[in-house]
């Protein structure tokens, strides 16, 4: 688990993020109809020096919350805060100042490099933009120096993507992503490409490239136990809302919201006896479509403990008011209107490997 971050007012702020895209119809004369909702209405903080993970179901919003947040997209409606300053506004040369500060690690480690491209060039492209950070003259022992902070040959300079294996490639995207020295860095799903091994070595450089240069980390993954590994706190997503968020021992070993305990449920388990005494949360129905989301609560058409209420009232992302006065774990935000605590058997915190 990473180490809890330092008490320090939030270097990135987002309130009321909406990313709605327009559903047509027509040829000649376009009407809209409709919007698919990818991200509806998204709340949260990063400190410095945090490592904030984000989980959820496939097509909850959470690759367009992070091409927001590095501003590869401009929201619908909402705001973006960089210490203080609201990113959705700015463009230009103000715009790109700020961009030199938020860097983004792609998912796809082979489609993410540029394959007529030499490893130099890719790493080096950053200073073609920023010409500020490192002078001509400097450029390649520069790219040769991060090679070596990534784990990499720095004699690999000449090679071509072809040539790296994808953890080898994830190295270097993690490599042109530390080029300009930001302070956050947005991971979006960094490792769902790989294989296991390979997967624990990706994240214990990220965990070691935290440390050495004070980063901040938003980290996107699918595997539950890996963002437990990596991340300070963690937020739940589901169709396009964070719906329960919290420290990462608060969320995995106290959670509140029904959809973060059938996640939990979920996960494979590799002590028997306890695979044997846990209760496995099977929910049911599909997913509903970002474009015609559920009046209220939007997990209530798959919740076993939904009510009318949960129909009527969209229950907001606070502290559950049977949770107020109490200093438990299970007293962190969560989006439902009956939240309890329920039994879900934890992850191991072990190292990994």
């Amino acid at each position: 688990m990473a180490e809890p971050a330092r008490q320090t007012e939030a270097i990135l702020e987002v309130r009321g993020l909406h990313k709605h895209y327009p559903l047509t119809q027509g040829i000649v004369f376009k009407k809209q109809v409709g919007a698919v909702r990818a991200v509806d209405g998204v709340d949260l903080d990063l400190a410095a020096g945090e490592t904030l993970g984000i989980v959820g179901e496939s097509g909850c919003g959470k690759s367009t919350l992070a091409r927001l947040l590095v501003h590869l997209e401009r929201p619908t409606a909402g705001v973006i805060r960089y210490k203080g300053e609201d990113i959705t506004k700015l463009s230009g040369r103000a715009l790109k100042a700020v961009r030199r500060n938020i860097q983004m690690v792609f998912q796809d480690p082979y489609t993410s490099l540029n394959p007529r491209m030499t490893v130099g060039d890719i790493i080096g492209e950053p200073y073609e933009i920023h010409p500020e950070v490192a002078p001509k003259g400097d450029r390649r022992q520069k790219v040769q120096d991060l090679l070596d902070v990534v784990g990499l040959n720095p004699e690999y300079i000449n090679r071509y993507p072809h040539q790296f294996s994808g953890g080898q490639r994830q190295r270097i995207g993690i490599a042109r992503g530390l080029a300009l020295q930001p302070e956050i860095i947005v991971a979006d799903e960094p490792v769902s490409a790989l294989d296991v091994s390979v997967q624990a070595q990706v994240v214990n450089l990220l965990d070691k490239l935290q440390n050495e240069f004070g980063l901040s980390y938003v980290f996107i993954a699918h595997d539950l136990s890996i963002v437990r590994h990596i991340s300070d706190r963690v937020g739940v997503m589901y169709l396009g809302r964070i719906v329960e968020i919290g420290k990462d021992a608060e969320i995995y070993d106290h959670p509140t919201h029904p959809y973060t305990q059938a996640l939990l449920s979920a996960v494979p388990v590799p002590d028997p006896t306890a695979r044997e005494h846990r209760e496995r949360i099977l929910l049911t129905g599909d997913v509903p479509s970002p474009a015609n989301i559920p009046s209220g609560c939007r997990f209530r058409t798959r919740c076993w403990k939904a009510r009318q209420r949960c129909a009527q009232e969209v229950p907001l992302l606070a502290v559950p008011a049977v949770f107020r006065d109490d200093r438990s774990p299970a007293a962190h935000d969560s989006a439902c209107h009956f939240a309890e605590e329920k039994h879900v058997v934890p992850l191991e915190p072990g190292p990994v490997t």
